[in-house]
């Protein structure tokens, strides 16, 4: 059974931080990649960052520099530490593997504003 859950949005002011977790089942942890996503407002989702077993990440341009995915494997749970964050930033992020699979969580909402 394939079982998502995001947590650690919330509301930031203009270079603030903070950090996501994601609690993924073993079924989809146990992919070889694993991402994160984000859905702004009138858009579409994309992808922000993925992350190997063996930790080889990718980073989509915007966000380099700034944000850090990481991923316990023991735990079955992947992390974004997002710092300097702009109110482009602002979005429901999700964590799937990549490509994601159907099943989705509810996402967690970060909302950066002063």
């Amino acid at each position: 059974q394939v079982q998502l859950v995001e947590s650690g949005g919330g509301l930031v002011q203009p270079g603030g931080s903070v950090k996501l977790s994601c609690a993924a089942s073993g079924s989809i942890f146990g992919m070889y990649l694993m991402g994160w996503y984000r859905q702004a407002p009138g858009k579409q989702r994309e992808l922000v960052a993925t992350i190997t077993r063996s930790d080889s990440t990718y980073y989509v341009d915007s966000v380099k520099g700034r944000f850090t995915i990481s991923r316990d494997n023991a735990k079955n749970m992947l992390y974004l530490q997002m710092n300097n964050l702009k109110p482009e930033d602002t979005a429901v992020y999700y964590c799937n593997a990549h490509p994601p699979h159907t099943i989705w969580g509810q996402g967690t909402q970060v909302t950066v504003s002063s």
